[in-house]
């Protein structure tokens, strides 16, 4: 919450300020993220046996548990990286629309790929698997030292200070963009769709920065991370299925798209939105009943059951007025 209200008056600015905020924060939190991820391959810390030696847990069996396992943690690697999505939310702002979004999608994608999958390596090929389990919080601080000495730490504390608030940034300004896109539309109140002088959406800023603070009251990092994941399990399933729908009803297909995905991605997103639901879904339920208990998870369905009455509420609303408009339509 504490960064939410540091950037809030940054982004309340317009875009072009937010967007200086993150290339400044990408570049303090990469460069050396990429710097301490190399440095075992260097410095002969980095073991192969560490990753082929331990695959699997040594009491590991494929029965129904350990699958719901896989399948939870699949979910929240899915939460943690493949989250990019956000840049396509910018799409109405960019000059060219048709091509700077996929070109946004594509770039953010294969930073993702690669940093996490190498991060990963490098993380477990020099510590370990006991190396990361001793520190789970932040192994990359044991990494840092490791490769490269005392400095080490101090590089790792500044990346990790760097990326949290790079992390909150673009959260941040991408949720209030998406609440004031679904207000425009008429899926939440008109309120979220007010703009300040600047052209952002500050009153769905503040609402975005008050619902993390009650996040917060779950009391522990797992316990957020559990109630977020399956909010976004759910909320991505659901989008992919829409897609799917989009494509294939007739009345939504014929509508007008800046962008259009290459042909065989319908049946991609089907294909993704069946594994996100149900397979990912159970999967992060169960992992997150085991490590949370049922509070966390619970909070991840209400707040988009929350939605339900809200969407409802708007809907009847928006008939009334069409009735009264056309009413006055038919007396005039």
């Amino acid at each position: 919450m504490l960064g939410a209200n540091c950037v809030t008056p940054i982004n309340s600015k317009g875009l072009k300020n937010g967007a200086k905020l993150g290339y400044i924060l990408a570049v303090v939190s990469l460069l050396p993220l990429v710097v301490i991820t190399l440095a075992p391959f260097f410095t002969g810390d980095f073991q192969l046996t560490n990753i082929t030696g331990a695959w699997l847990p040594q009491d590991w069996s494929w029965d129904l548990k350990h699958i719901l396992i896989i399948l939870g943690l699949f979910a929240m690697a899915e939460w943690s990286a493949v989250a990019w999505e956000s840049a396509a939310i910018f799409g109405p702002e960019y000059k060219n629309p048709n091509t700077d979004t996929p070109k946004a999608l594509l770039v953010c994608g294969l930073i993702c790929l690669v940093l996490y999958v190498l991060v990963q390596t490098s993380v477990i090929g020099a510590l370990g698997v006991k190396g990361v389990l001793a520190d789970p919080i932040s192994p990359m601080l044991p990494l840092a030292k490791l490769s490269l000495g005392p400095i080490g730490g101090s590089i790792a504390i500044l990346m990790l200070v760097a990326a949290m608030i790079l992390i909150i940034q673009t959260a941040f300004l991408s949720s209030a963009r998406s609440i004031y896109s679904m207000a425009i539309e008429g899926n939440l109140p008109s309120i979220f769709g007010k703009l300040n002088a600047n052209g952002n959406p500050v009153n769905a800023m503040i609402a975005d920065g008050l619902f993390n603070m009650c996040l917060i009251l779950l009391g522990s990092p797992t316990a957020i991370l559990s109630a977020s994941a399956v909010g976004y399990i759910v909320a991505n399933g659901m989008s992919l299925f829409a897609y799917v729908k989009s494509k294939k009803d007739p009345e939504f297909s014929k509508l007008e798209r800046p962008f259009k995905a290459p042909r065989g991605w319908t049946e991609i997103a089907l294909a993704t939105g069946i594994l996100n639901i149900p397979f990912f879904l159970i999967g992060i339920i169960y992992i997150s009943t085991l490590e949370s208990g049922w509070i966390a998870t619970a909070v991840g369905f209400v707040v988009l059951l929350l939605y339900v009455p809200i969407w409802s509420h708007l809907q009847k609303n928006e008939l009334k007025t069409a009735k009264k408009q056309e009413a006055v339509l038919l007396a005039e």
